[in-house]
């Protein structure tokens, strides 16, 4: 199976000793966002997770620690935007998490790191030419180091539009150009660029339109074939093959305006003030009347098929 940590929060720039806890017992429990009283636990061990999945904004926190992840398959998107702290407030320089990037993937290989540049949005400060412009310099930091790129628009959740009054969608005229332009910059860098969940209208620019976190993305990362379940396709047209996810909203600390994962920075304070190390859960303890199952875990591993023959 394939473990999702990051979803809903962070865990790698906030939660990396719970996680290695969690590691170190080899289990986790992970409570419903949509019924709050039902818990699930994961064993956290290689003969039933074929990959964990991580999504973050800043992998240092974890790079001490590779070791203790050297059992598990493993799989990075790493988020990295030309975006400054009027944006992403406690998101650290772009520098420095591109020289992480670029770490993390010495260590894993650059087939189990991604670089999402995402999401695209336009403002009066961040316009089509600085986005080619900062786009491009990033290609040429990370060439070597990744050979994909995975970019999406911005999409307007209830929570964006709360958050953000009166920030606008890319229209489809400026979705075209830099779809256009920024697949030619990502190819003169040996980058191969996708889009998430944005139909097929940048095809004709050679971008792969057939998802992110697809089954091949894990099955190059660990360079075997998978025998998954089926998933139902999502009501959004996303193509991602989406698996557990421990982690829960309303925690993470960067304070992303565009974020669609926080109701609120005070929804993301009172929901830290529960946070036990110690605990099971990411988020506060067992309670009197949750009703706790067992994951249902086996691994989806198909044999031994060489790398060269899933490119």
């Amino acid at each position: 199976m394939i473990l999702q940590t990051g979803l809903r929060t962070d865990i790698p720039a906030f939660f990396t000793p719970w996680f290695l806890r969690r590691l170190a017992e080899g289990f986790v429990l992970t409570r419903s966002p949509y019924a709050p009283s039902q818990l699930t636990r994961y064993r956290l061990t290689p003969d039933v997770v074929d990959c964990i999945g991580f999504c973050t904004k800043n992998p240092a926190p974890m790079l001490p620690h590779m070791d203790k992840l050297s059992a598990f398959g493993q799989h990075w998107f790493v988020t990295i935007t030309p975006y400054e702290a009027d944006i992403e407030p406690n998101v650290p320089p772009k520098e420095q998490v591109m020289a992480d990037f670029r770490h993390l993937s010495r260590i894993v290989g650059k087939n189990c790191v991604t670089w999402r540049y995402d999401p695209i949005l336009l403002t009066e400060k961040y316009t089509v030419s600085r986005h080619l412009s900062d786009f491009a310099a990033m290609c040429a930091a990370l060439e070597g180091a990744t050979d994909t790129c995975v970019i999406s628009f911005i999409d307007l959740y209830e929570k964006v539009k709360r958050n953000w009054p009166g920030l606008c969608a890319v229209g489809q005229a400026d979705r075209l150009l830099l779809g256009r332009e920024m697949a030619a910059i990502a190819a003169r860098h040996g980058i191969r660029l996708q889009s998430c969940c944005e139909g097929d209208e940048l095809a004709p620019f050679g971008v792969d339109c057939t998802g992110c976190m697809t089954l091949s993305t894990y099955e190059r990362a660990l360079g075997i074939r998978l025998n998954a379940p089926r998933q139902p396709r999502s009501s959004r047209g996303c193509l991602c093959h989406l698996s557990a996810d421990i982690g829960a909203y309303n925690t993470c600390s960067h304070g992303c305006r565009y974020c669609y994962a926080n109701a609120s920075a005070e929804s993301v304070r009172r929901s830290l003030a529960q946070h036990d190390p110690a605990s099971p859960l990411l988020i506060g303890t067992v309670q009197p009347g949750d009703q706790l199952r067992d994951a249902r875990q086996t691994s989806w591993r198909d044999g031994q098929v060489t790398l060269a023959e899933l490119l």
